[in-house]
């Protein structure tokens, strides 16, 4: 799940157990021993000299769980737990720190998570790469080979994986079961049966919503699902930027008729208003897994045995349909740390624990066998109308491999450049051609090669 939160770094709370395993002894590599020392390394880098200390591990707020069930389980461990933003709307609050303390020589995290998934972009690159490859020794294939088909190809550069996904963000279609069956309708299975219905209930019932438009990740959700290739990362440093596509002006298009006819909210989702003024009105919302907590349960507070989940829209002309995807945070371990076992342990042990991704993490666990666990507690609470299983599950399957995960943030550069001009009353469609622009624009910032 996806948390929103100021870009503030804190340090929350020192827990002290023993340390996870025994140092390694290979020490650190000097500059002209490399090669050698990489080839002889069982993690596949050179790695730091290997001794034992406090295991330094960064999290969000909401993440501090894991950190917390890990320590519960591991009583002899030694942690040092620092909660910080997580990079949340682009914050570049890790690279900014990553950047001192590459310069101070010192400092750096032994484990990180991120709200996103773009770290892999930038810390993976250059004789100063922060993150560690995970899939040269660091990592069991066979706990790798447990992640859901697609998971890690997120943080995954020229074929080597840098991180561990926590959860999965895929998009499907949550919609409220009371009011469908007040107000006879079909829950619908295309965009464009989506549309039609969001046209009827202007009419038939107005004041009620079929979605929201007025959040940084309103992309990932309808233009990310309906394949729109404005963010294709190719290489590294590559990124192809086609926003006003044929599949991207569609997505527009459906946007705009929604908003206009005021069955589309452009009040953020999380922000004061939304739940205050027309949570109550919610017909559907095309959204994330985490949705059903985050936003149902804890924004909206939905009565139970209300919500249902229905299978992710897709286009009627797309073989095979595909969904967007909303965040879905990942773990990450940093070349530097003096205690790679522990932080190995450390980063399986969150992915992969039913104590933690089963009994309390709050999105969709990334790792296939936590995964199903999670979702039949899910449906075993009772507070959802149906199943829920089948929908969110083969979702997971779906999310359109063409959108990629660059240096920048995608939300931040749709935050600055559409949403404001959105408010104003101009139309997505309109503004595809501003987006295309700011795309490539910050593409280049980072040193990217833009084609179009």
């Amino acid at each position: 799940m996806r948390r929103r939160s100021p870009a503030i770094l804190v340090t929350a709370v020192l827990f002290t157990v023993a340390a996870c395993g025994p140092p390694s002894p290979t020490g650190a590599a000097e500059p002209g021993a490399a090669t050698s020392a990489t080839a002889s390394s069982p993690y596949g880098f050179a790695p730091a000299e290997q001794k034992d200390g406090k295991l330094v591990v960064w999290v969000d707020s909401t993440r501090l769980d894991a950190a917390k069930a890990y320590q519960a389980a591991h009583p002899g461990a030694q942690l040092d737990i620092v909660t910080y933003d997580g990079n949340a709307n682009g914050s570049n609050t890790l690279k900014t720190k990553v950047q001192l303390f590459n310069r101070a020589g010192e400092g750096w995290p032994d484990v990180v998570f991120t709200t996103d998934n773009n770290t892999a972009s930038w810390a993976s690159q250059g004789d100063d790469a922060f993150v560690a490859p995970l899939d040269k020794g660091l990592i069991d294939q066979g706990t790798l080979d447990g992640f859901a088909k697609g998971a890690l190809d997120v943080c995954t550069v020229d074929g080597t994986v840098y991180c561990l996904r926590n959860d999965l963000a895929q998009v499907v279609l949550w919609y409220n079961k009371k009011l469908f069956d007040e107000f006879g309708y079909q829950v619908p299975k295309t965009w464009e049966e989506y549309q039609a219905l969001g046209e009827k209930v202007a009419a038939e019932h107005p004041g009620y919503l079929v979605g929201t438009a007025g959040d940084a990740w309103t992309p990932e959700i309808y233009l990310w699902g309906a394949q729109c290739p404005a963010n294709q990362v190719t290489a590294a440093k590559a990124i192809t930027v086609k926003a006003t596509d044929a599949a991207c002006v569609r997505a527009a298009k459906l946007i705009d008729k929604l908003v206009a006819n005021k069955t589309m909210s452009l009040l953020p989702l999380f922000g004061p208003d939304f739940a205050k003024n027309q949570g109550g009105k919610v017909l559907m919302l095309p959204g994330p897994a985490w949705y059903g907590g985050a936003v149902f349960q804890g924004t909206l507070k939905t009565p139970k045995g209300e919500l249902a989940v229905g299978d992710a829209l897709h286009w009627a002309d797309q073989s095979p349909p595909v969904t967007g995807n909303v965040g879905g945070g990942a773990w990450w371990v940093s070349r530097h740390s003096a205690r790679l076992e522990a932080a190995k342990d450390f980063v399986t042990w969150v992915t992969t624990a039913d104590a933690y991704q089963v009994d309390k993490s709050p999105g969709y666990p990334a790792h296939a066998g936590a995964a199903a666990k999670w979702i039949a507690r899910q449906q075993e609470s009772g507070y959802y109308a149906g199943d829920i299983a089948a929908p969110i599950t083969a979702a997971a399957g779906q999310v359109w491999p063409g959108w990629g995960s660059p240096e920048f943030s995608q939300e931040a550069v749709w935050a600055k450049t559409v949403i404001p001009a959105q408010t104003a009353g101009k139309t997505v469609e309109s503004l595809l051609a501003d987006w295309q622009i700011a795309i490539e624009q910050q593409a280049q910032v980072f040193g990217y090669q833009v084609s179009k």
